[in-house]
């Protein structure tokens, strides 16, 4: 932040009229400003009024100039904004410059994606608050932390933190154009209006929450842009390739990772909200071209129940600052009748259960520069000037409503004790004995949203499971983020409605597949000091060094990535199929589990011997990168009568991994496998296109994913799959990529055939009616053959989850069939009554052999969202184990 000039001086450009847009004049006069200036009297003379550096006429309301000094985007990137779509390196240097310059300004960096590029942030605020930023925010904590020490006096002298972020999906770019448009509107506005804003508020404003799917769409309407664009839809502008630019790098949709931020992005997002804790938060998009304009609150009906419902009302009420922006204008919008506020993985809903108010917008969207829609022709600049508008009048609502908004968010936090009182579970206890690991990556999820985590001071019994002290933690309800502790960790199978726009459950301790217990009390003594910021540890080699072999346990998380490990060094470990005992090096007799690996450590590789210290080294470097627990063997004479070194042992192969991506395939179901195998397992994988595997050499792999839904496969394609696996090859489906198998003969299942039930609905309940049936993301037990190598590791049962109404046949044959839905399925989530039926029995996992292949089929989603680290080592299974059944 400089307040000093930096040397950019300009003129306005300017104002232009951009013709007839979508059946409303895009010449925008502000006659309603009188109206404003009386409905928003707490912001100052709104009846000012000057056009921003913008390609289309509009005159922002309560400014009446801007400051030259204050660089535009013109005098930045050569363009007015609406001229053509910012790039995410643009973006960033504008912020910096408009920091350099203004003394309103500082920017922040909170992360980087995964391709590198930079996640920044602007402050905006009045020099006078950022003489006293820390105090403010200090102060705006004690909201969460201390509701009852803050006074109705205290609230009267506090601004409001609003966060405004733009364009978490990157092709819905309109957003973060609109962000720029608004930093510089704060950073050099002159009037009442602005005057007020930055008085009343201090603004985190992130231009873009997404700026590596942001990159993927600009290079891409950028490059297929000529001097004129046009409105053809079948122009190459307006048809993104495969994935497109709504998600992130590993294809993931950032709107859904707010609580488990599992991504870079949303970590970084995370942080920089919980610095802050904002009363009002924004969250930009756009969806279809013939669509009016949204903003929340969505169906009432689908709110979350651990929302307050004040909290809801005061949605509404931000709502009409919304209303009155976009009627000036004359675009037409509308609430409550779809989107939700559900789901506490979106950037609209996460806010809600910290006590703020979170905002969605979605709008018609150009995509390209101009776009023929059934309401006429839609320029991307009125895109643009719909999300300033809206970003406007969140401001505005910041100002006028900004008592209401700080007491909303005490009140949540006040209430909290009464929220306890009347909740059934009053905790959970998580034991970190089997995979230390999946236990520690779910405490690490629950503190990055300040969720405190506790020791216990002792030891207890619940639900067959003993918690020891070091050994498990405790999840107290009774704490300030209770809200968000229910709804993250409780089970719910009954919800007022039986639509859902997103999933209907996330309990992370099933997500996870951790032991965990619920509390309906917790016990005097029990809860022993709040655990320190949770690291990954608890790898080990027992035993010390030796000559002979290894043997590492299977029940950590990355303990794939350690074989993988093993496997490229050129070591040829070995799987165990039965159960054995041994005596390790340390004197300890072991029992062996199926999936343990055996690590020879003399062995002949290409007429050379690799050194026992050479393996050594590799074991620890496992144990301490990825946290798996290994004994040293100094024998290999069992205890018993199975031997290691016989048949209870198989070798492995290093897995040569292809997975078909590209347009005819699943992309976030492709984003969720490339990520696990690739990021999180540090395995190869070569994305393949559909399109090109006709002529593709498949011999270079020994393993195929058909990663969900598959299709647009030609005649040759199908060929050359079917052969390759038939010939000896790994294929693995999931979801409904299972099709694709049976309909070449590779795998004998057949469907249950299920019927939606419509009763006799009339014409308008048809719709809802055969909605309610669709399973749209709940969570089901599922029972397992724990001797099959696909479930090595696995108990008898296993929670999953499943998006969808497929249902199989379980195979005649016996010990195909891995896993099977229980009698009683549901554990948490919806699921109609009507396809319950057909789901009790049905298969979720196949396994069988084709020919001298295999195929394995999940008919869940194993990797879902990359948090559902329960199922994880399944799909993983079948990655490592799956060519040996």
């Amino acid at each position: 932040m400089h307040p000093s000039n930096v040397g950019f001086h300009s003129s306005l450009p300017q104002a232009r009229s951009s013709g007839r847009i979508r059946g409303v004049s895009g010449s925008v006069r502000f006659g309603f400003l009188a109206l404003l200036a009386t409905l928003f009297a707490g912001t100052g003379d709104l009846s000012a009024q000057a056009q921003p550096p913008f390609a289309m006429e509009y005159a922002a309301p309560g400014v009446t100039s801007y400051l030259a000094d204050v660089p535009t985007p013109r005098d930045v990137m050569g363009v007015d904004i609406g001229e053509r779509h910012i790039r995410p390196d643009e973006i960033v240097e504008y912020v910096r410059i408009v920091a350099e310059a203004s003394d309103r300004v500082v920017m922040g960096n909170h992360g980087r994606t995964y391709q590198g590029r930079p996640l920044v942030h602007a402050i905006v605020t009045s020099p006078a608050n950022h003489a006293r930023l820390d105090e403010i925010r200090q102060a705006n904590l004690r909201l969460s932390d201390d509701p009852g020490g803050v006074s109705d006096a205290d609230l009267a002298g506090m601004p409001t933190i609003i966060y405004l972020g733009y364009s978490v999906h990157g092709n819905e770019a309109s957003g973060s154009d609109a962000g720029i448009l608004t930093l510089h509107h704060l950073a050099a506005g002159q009037g009442p209006g602005v005057e007020a804003m930055l008085e009343n508020t201090v603004v985190l404003l992130d231009p873009s929450l997404n700026p590596d799917g942001r990159a993927r769409f600009v290079n891409w309407v950028t490059g297929n842009r000529g001097r004129v664009p046009t409105v053809d839809s079948q122009d190459r502008e307006h048809n993104e390739p495969w994935p497109n630019g709504r998600t992130n790098h590993y294809i993931f949709d950032l709107n859904r990772d707010w609580l488990p931020s599992q991504h870079p992005e949303s970590q970084g997002r995370v942080e920089l909200f919980h610095r802050w804790r904002p009363q009002l938060h924004t969250d930009f998009h756009e969806m279809g071209g013939g669509a009016t304009f949204f903003f929340q609150p969505g169906v009432p009906s689908r709110d979350n129940p651990n929302t307050p419902q004040h909290t809801v009302d005061l949605t509404l009420e931000v709502a009409r600052f919304h209303a009155r922006n976009l009627d000036a204008i004359g675009e037409l919008y509308y609430a409550q009748e779809s989107f939700d506020d559900h789901y506490y993985g979106k950037g609209s809903t996460y806010p809600d259960v910290h006590g703020a108010v979170g905002i969605l917008f979605e709008q018609a969207s150009s995509r390209a520069l101009r776009a023929d829609t059934p309401l006429g022709i839609l320029p991307y600049a009125e895109t643009v000037r719909n999300q300033f508008a809206t970003s406007l009048s969140t401001l505005q609502a910041g100002v006028e409503l900004r008592e209401q908004l700080l007491a909303n968010q005490r009140r949540h936090y006040a209430d909290i004790p009464a929220f306890v009182a009347a909740t059934p579970t009053k905790g959970w206890l998580v034991s970190l004995e089997g995979d230390r690991t999946r236990g520690q990556e779910l405490a690490q999820m629950l503190q990055r949203s300040r969720i405190r985590i506790h020791d216990l001071a002792t030891s207890v019994e619940r639900d067959g499971i003993t918690f020891r002290p070091g050994e498990a933690f405790i999840v107290p309800l009774d704490q300030p983020q209770a809200r968000l502790v229910n709804g993250a960790m409780e089970r719910r199978t009954t919800f007022p409605d039986s639509l859902f726009y997103d999933v209907s459950t996330w309990t992370m301790t099933l997500a996870f597949g951790v032991p965990h217990a619920e509390l309906t009390s917790v016990p005097s003594g029990l809860v022993g000091g709040e655990l320190g910021e949770v690291a990954l540890d608890g790898g080990e080699v027992r035993g010390g060094r030796t000559d002979y072999a290894y043997l590492m346990e299977w029940n950590r998380f990355y303990a794939p990535r350690a074989l993988n490990r093993f496997l490229e060094a050129g070591i040829l470990p070995r799987v165990t199929y039965r159960p054995f005992s041994i005596r390790t090096a340390d004197g300890t007799v072991l029992e062996v589990e199926r999936g343990s690996i055996l690590i020879p450590v003399q062995y002949r590789l290409e007429g050379a011997r690799y050194s026992p210290e050479d393996v050594h080294r590799l074991v620890q470097e496992a144990a301490r990168e990825d946290h798996v627990v290994i004994h040293a063997l100094d024998s290999g004479w069992p205890e018993g009568e199975v031997w290691p070194g016989g048949g209870a042992t198989r070798v492995l192969d290093l897995p040569r991994v292809a997975l078909l991506a590209g347009r005819g395939s699943a992309a976030n179901a492709v984003g969720e496998t490339w990520h696990l195998l690739n990021e999180r397992m540090g395995i190869p994988v070569s994305l393949v296109d559909v399109a090109d595997v006709a002529g593709a050499d498949l011999s270079r792999y020994n393993t195929l994913v058909m990663a969900g839904n598959i299709g647009g496969l030609s005649e040759a394609a199908t060929r050359s799959i079917t052969e390759w696996v038939r010939g000896g090859g790994l294929l693995i489906t999931t979801e409904g990529g299972v099709r694709w198998p049976m309909a070449q003969g590779l795998l004998a299942a057949s469907v249950r055939e299920a019927e939606v039930d419509l009763g006799t609905p009339n014409y308008a309940e048809r719709g809802d009616r055969a909605g309610a049936q669709v399973i749209g993301g709940s969570i089901f037990q599922v029972e397992l053959d724990p001797t099959h190598p696909i479930a090595f590791g696995y108990g008898a049962t296993v929670p999953t989850f499943r998006a969808h109404n497929l249902y199989l046949e379980p195979l005649e044959d016996p010990g195909l069939t891995v896993g099977r839905y229980s009698p009683e399925p549901l554990l948490s989530g919806y699921i109609h009554e009507a396809q319950l039926p057909f789901l009790q029995g049905s298969a979720s996992i196949l396994a069988a052999r084709a020919g001298q292949g295999r195929v394995v089929s999940f008919l869940d989603n194993p990797n879902f969202r990359a948090f559902w680290h329960g199922t994880n080592h399944l799909f993983l299974n079948a990655i490592f184990f799956g060519r040996g059944f």
